[in-house]
């Protein structure tokens, strides 16, 4: 029996010894299986702050792994913005669909839909809506565009290139409509696109940064969508211009099912699609879509006629 005691003993003693060495802070998230924290997570190491936010991803997404990029906002958020341990912890279940209304990643509150491409690979996710979608918060490190990497029709959005993101029922689907209020932030100084289909004038309503924002200069409205760089953080009310031309209007042919771009003046915004003409279904996103690049395309036989929002 002596044989085993001291031993046992001497293990007891070096992990309380272990322990005690750890700063106070560490403490909390060194002891039992949960990410257990202090509020103050700018206390603990930059690698503490890591395994404290990935035990608490790990746990409400029942073991999936915290995406990178994730990873890299919440950090910034904590070293930049004091984000405390249980703003991060509400905001993971919120990213993950589970904000108190019980709804499962992936599908819906009845507000908005989370959508994500895993893998740079094109999802497709049905909204209770009927309209148009807008996204209203950005989850990945890749920007979210519309027309580029993500789009909507009645009833659906469809994500790819690795954009995942929040998306809500479109305000100015028939156009006009109010100011909208968006909240945009540089963290660490990065490059950031908030919000989709923004077009009219944008003006700065309230600065969150040391660093003065200036239009033009580290903040702007460009393509649909706001834009802030260089440390700039604020609040912008984005105000529309009238809803679009009906008078202008463009036909788009995919010939023998290929591949189609056609001329689109992108200063009316983003195009709609008014009268089908083929028998081939045109379809946003699959068989006629929008981007800044190359212009209004159409494939897989869609023939169709297009007009501004």
């Amino acid at each position: 029996m002596t044989r085993f005691t001291i031993p046992l003993l001497l293990s007891a003693t070096l992990a309380g010894a272990a322990l005690a060495a750890l700063p106070t802070t560490a403490i909390h998230a060194q002891v039992g299986t949960r990410a257990y924290a202090p509020e103050r997570l700018w206390e603990l190491s930059p690698g503490e702050q890591r395994r404290v936010i990935s035990l608490e991803y790990s746990e409400q997404s029942n073991g999936r792994r915290i995406p990178e990029d994730q990873m890299r906002f919440y950090l910034d958020q904590v070293r930049l913005s004091r984000w405390t341990f249980s703003r991060v912890k509400a905001d993971i279940a919120e990213s993950l669909g589970y904000d108190g209304g019980g709804y499962p990643p992936g599908q819906s509150n009845g507000q908005t839909v989370r959508c994500e491409s895993q893998d740079k690979r094109q999802q497709t996710c049905r909204t209770p809506w009927r309209g148009r979608s807008e996204l209203v918060r950005q989850l990945s490190g890749t920007p979210c565009n519309e027309g580029q990497n993500w789009s909507s029709s009645n009833g659906q959005v469809w994500v790819r290139g690795g954009c995942r993101a929040e998306f809500r029922e479109a305000r100015w689907d028939n156009g006009g409509g109010p100011g909208q209020d968006i909240r945009c932030e540089s963290a660490d100084g990065r490059y950031r696109q908030c919000g989709s289909n923004l077009y009219g004038n944008a003006v700065l309503v309230r600065q969150l940064s040391d660093t003065a924002c200036r239009q033009g200069q580290n903040w702007g409205l460009r393509n649909g969508y706001l834009w802030v760089d260089n440390g700039c953080r604020g609040i912008f009310r984005v105000n529309r211009n009238g809803g679009g031309d009906s008078d202008y209007s463009v036909t788009c042919t995919s010939e023998n099912n290929r591949y189609t771009t056609c001329a689109w003046d992108r200063n009316r915004g983003m195009p709609r699609l008014i009268q089908q003409l083929s028998d081939s279904p045109c379809i946003e996103g699959s068989s006629w879509g929008y981007d800044w690049r190359n212009g209004l395309w159409v494939n897989r036989g869609c023939r169709a006629r297009f007009g501004a929002r």
